[in-house]
């Protein structure tokens, strides 16, 4: 250990002192801490362990561009012939001692039984919180439950909630796992709130906080702006961007949640001519744009709109999303990290471990589309985000600004800032191709053992077994509340229910009777009414000991009675301290003449209704019918937690597996041996269309063009799809058929349906596969590039598939390979 940290360039932090000592010990490891306080380096000193005793370390992320620079960092470390990258797309150097991968990757290895596996020490799982994505997050599950048990495991995580709750699921599935927590931010943040002030012109910079808690000032400032004009509206981003600058608060990353926005906020603050750069820095950052960009072909370049975005990359700013090629992106991402760019517009993904710390980051909305509705960010979400803002060694501290929005009350933006984090929540849930896997791995006990296993399982039965610990309390407590409740004088339910209906009527007609310093005794304990509401059924204020209460009358009981009249001083100061001390001291003094006047209950009043203590009775009534109510919804709560869940709706899978000629009971057919090495989300539509032979005597485009009905996805509702053949369109018919054949089984057994294929992305690859260049494609002279990269790079992805599952289609799909990897598509796979 001493070796590795004496070689390190800083004095190593007392947490990462903890990691490493629980790794040489053998055990596996789970680190949670903010981003930026050095988890990183107890992933490194994890592969320094395995290399020391003669084993390979994997380093998986969850997405390429991560895995892309943590192979670019650990190259640099342990030189290039050490390391190798797999990303699906993508193979460096794949015998190398230390490999980088996405989590998918090793998914497939593991259910693949690779050899490569064999000699393998330690897998390092960078950003673990992310199996609580709910298109992805389950492959974190699926290694952590299958990944051999004698392999280490390194899962480094940011802050979250539950950081013991998720140690104790890694122990039950690996054996000995230590928890490492680090809850010091290297860079203190502090949290800002701008807004513009229309009144006085200006652009405000105020504290959200306040010892932990929305700040008062500016609550107060912004209860001013409310009228028929608004005084406070957020600030337009040059606006921004200025006074950021004017406070010394850049380099800033701002969170923008769409594309379309942060293009337009680079191009705003762009075209407006702030002078964040030097005509020096200017000129370099043109040198290295064109060094970043240099293996792209100049025609698909213009049109990728180059110029203008290195136009405005000269002003100090740049966008940053997934529909950028990689190229640009990475571009940016040297020229931030560098100190040449001064804001960058970014979406979310940038928070994703890729390191580009800034001295601030601004979030223009709390709120995010998730691609279905519209979400409020968590606390543990805005930490996230919020982890770029203050740069280690640079900065003092670091700087989070929320800009205003009249949709989002001041206090719910204080409540997100200063929640810290929330809690990590599973997302698995079996699939087709897991299902088969499971078949053919594991006798069927022994797979329903490994479901029952999962993260979502275990915090069933952890939440069960809490539900029945609270219900035992509370049955417990309900039956010495019962017992407190009995009464010598009769029964107290009996008398209960029917206060609950006869007596109402007279208790309102008693209370129509009352009038302001009229003494009451109530369940044994004096009170002055204050003030009388109107109504039929008026409510009473009513001043006692016990301070002031406001009461219905049914909630008086049929054991009160009026004693007399207090004389109240005028004016009545009902809620002034003063006043109700001169008021209580005058009843404690007050002595009732004549005898009490009661509610006209009919019959005489006795046996429950005497009672002395009907009082004291009716408080324990009121906390056992309390206890029942909370009873019942905890036992309705206990019965939606059932043990198996996951188990029946793998059973019920199976079902339509068995039916479609996937299984023969716990056996794989010659498609459900097909099935284990297809990784779609529409795993089984891709089998049984190469089964009905869609797929038979295809073109290499018309292959790629069938292919991308399974991974395309369009970002909007109203996609106007154009075919680019009438063959291409009758098979996307004969799979919308397949599908919805499918649909309706998964509907029977309720599980969730497959998605209908989608032909939005035919004509694009079509052509493509064909010699067609950007230019050809595409009208636009500023392309969202990077979207039609990801496109042809997920399908490239799925006709090697099917090229290595599907001998008799294996040539078509190679001529095909070779025709999409090419040009932007091949310079995008190499990033």
């Amino acid at each position: 250990m001493t070796d590795f940290f004496d070689r390190l360039p800083f004095a190593p932090d007392k947490f990462q002192i903890q990691a490493a000592r629980h790794i040489d010990d053998g055990t596996s490891v789970v680190v949670t801490a903010p981003t930026g306080a050095g988890k990183t380096v107890v992933a490194e000193y994890g592969i320094d362990r395995a290399l020391r005793i003669d084993k390979r370390a994997f380093y998986t992320t969850p997405i390429k561009a991560l895995s892309n620079q943590k192979f670019t960092d650990l190259k640099v470390e342990h030189g290039e012939g050490q390391v190798g990258l797999l990303t699906g797309d993508n193979v460096i150097n794949g015998d190398a001692p230390i490999i980088v991968m996405t989590t998918e990757v090793l998914r497939n290895m593991i259910y693949s039984e690779s050899s490569a596996l064999d000699d393998l020490g330690v897998v390092i799982l960078d950003e673990v919180h992310y199996l609580q994505d709910r298109f992805r997050g389950q492959v974190w599950e699926e290694v952590i439950i299958h990944l051999p048990s004698e392999i280490q495991l390194v899962c480094l995580s940011a802050t979250i909630a539950n950081a013991e709750e998720f140690r104790g699921w890694v122990e039950a599935r690996r054996g000995n796992t230590e928890l490492v927590v680090e809850t010091h931010r290297p860079v203190p943040l502090v949290s800002e709130y701008m807004f513009h002030d229309r009144h006085r012109d200006t652009v405000e910079l105020l504290p959200i906080l306040k010892r932990g808690k929305a700040n008062p000032e500016v609550a107060k400032r912004l209860k001013k702006g409310r009228g028929r004009v608004r005084r406070f509206f957020p600030p337009r981003r040059v606006e921004t961007v200025e006074t950021l600058a004017a406070e010394g608060l850049l380099p800033a990353i701002v969170f923008v949640f769409s594309r379309a926005g942060c293009e337009a906020g680079a191009q705003q603050v762009g075209a407006a001519g702030l002078g964040l750069v030097t005509p020096a820095d200017a000129a370099e950052i043109q040198r290295r744009a064109e060094e970043g960009t240099a293996h792209l072909d100049p025609l698909d370049k213009t049109v990728l709109g180059y110029e203008r975005w290195v136009d405005t990359l000269k002003q100090g700013v740049a966008a940053h999303h997934a529909g950028m090629v990689p190229a640009f992106k990475e571009t940016v991402e040297d020229l931030f990290t560098g100190g040449l760019l001064k804001v960058v517009f970014a979406t979310e993904t940038l928070a994703l471990g890729i390191n580009m710390p800034a001295r601030t980051v601004v979030i223009e909305k709390l709120s995010k589309f998730t691609g279905e509705t519209h979400e409020m960010l968590r606390g543990g979400d805005y930490t996230q985000l919020t982890g770029r803002a203050g740069r280690r060694g640079i900065d003092t501290a670091g700087t989070a600004v929320v800009l205003h929005s009249p949709h989002v009350p001041f206090e719910k933006v204080a409540e997100i800032a200063a929640a810290g984090s929330h809690q990590l929540r599973s997302s698995f849930q079996p699939t087709y191709n897991m299902a088969a896997n499971l078949i053919a791995n594991y006798p069927q006990a022994r797979a329903e053992e490994l479901l029952n296993a999962s993260f979502a399982q275990f915090r069933s039965e952890q939440k069960r077994l809490d539900l029945e610990r609270r219900i035992a309390d509370l049955e417990a407590d309900l039956e010495e509340y019962r017992k407190s409740a009995e009464c010598d004088n009769g029964d107290i339910w009996t008398h209960v229910d029917e206060a609950g209906t006869d007596h109402h009527a007279a208790l309102r007609d008693f209370v129509q009777g009352l009038g302001e310093g009229d003494v009451l005794e109530v369940e044994g304990d004096r009170a002055v009414v204050m003030a009388r509401g109107y109504g039929a059924s008026p409510r009473l204020l009513l001043l006692s000991s016990n301070g002031l209460v406001r009461t219905k009358p049914e909630s008086l009981g049929v054991a009160v009675s009026r004693l007399g009249t207090l004389t109240l001083p005028t004016p009545i100061l009902a809620r002034d301290d003063a006043y109700q001390g001169r008021i209580l001291e005058a009843l404690s003094a007050f002595d009732p003449a004549g005898a009490p006047a009661t509610p006209a209950i009919d019959g005489a009043v006795n046996g429950v209704a005497g009672c002395p203590q009907l009082g004291d009775h009716r408080r324990w009534v009121r906390r056992a019918e309390k206890t029942e109510k909370d009873l019942v919804r905890l036992r309705r709560r206990a019965g939606r937690v059932v043990d198996g869940g996951l188990v029946g709706q793998f059973r019920r899978l199976l079902k339509v597996l068995e039916g479609w000629g996937y299984t023969d009971g716990w056996a794989l057919t010659p498609k459900g041996e097909k099935l284990r090495f297809v990784y779609n989300e529409m795993d089984v539509a891709v089998v049984e269309s190469v089964a009905a032979g869609i797929f038979e005597d295809l073109t290499p485009e018309e292959l790629a063009a069938v292919i991308s009905m399974f991974v395309f996805e369009p970002r909007g509702l109203d996609e106007v799809v154009v075919w680019p053949s009438q063959r291409i369109e009758v098979l996307s018919g004969m799979v919308t058929e397949i599908v919805e054949r499918l649909n309706v089984d998964e509907t029977r057994s309720g599980l969730t349906t497959t998605r209908m294929p989608n032909g939005g992305f035919t004509n694009s690859i079509y052509h493509w596969t064909r010699g067609a260049h950007l230019e050809d494609l595409f009208d636009d002279d500023a392309v969202a590039g990077g979207d039609f990269v990801r496109n042809c790079r997920q399908v490239l992805d799925l006709v090697r598939q099917i090229r290595d599952v599907f001998p008799d289609l294996a040539d078509t799909a190679r001529t095909a390979i070779k025709a999409i990897d090419r040009g932007v598509v091949a310079a995008g796979g190499q990033s």
